[in-house]
């Protein structure tokens, strides 16, 4: 019988190592619209699993499907408009 041996103390030894930097935290600050947005169309989704689309079901996937397109696009235009230098288009 081989025992199986868990690792804990060499992944927990690190652990103030591992926090993110502030950059990081900005970062997902930042995509967080886009990151709800997509959670609202996996919910849209997952309430059509168990049984047939109804209209309004399909209305919902549409209108959040848009909503994290929508999300995307500000993200991108935000991070275009920060990363570009001497506002150059």
């Amino acid at each position: 019988m081989n025992h199986i041996v868990t690792v804990q103390e060499a992944v927990t030894a690190f652990a103030d190592f591992i926090e993110p930097t502030n950059a990081e935290l900005d970062a997902i600050e930042q995509e967080m619209p886009v990151i709800l947005a997509d959670v609202d169309l996996l919910d849209a989704h997952i309430i059509t699993l168990d049984r047939t689309p109804t209209e309004l079901d399909a209305r919902r996937i549409r209108r959040a499907r848009r909503r994290a397109l929508a999300a995307r696009v500000a993200l991108l235009n935000r991070t275009a408009d920060a990363s570009l230098p001497g506002g150059a288009a």
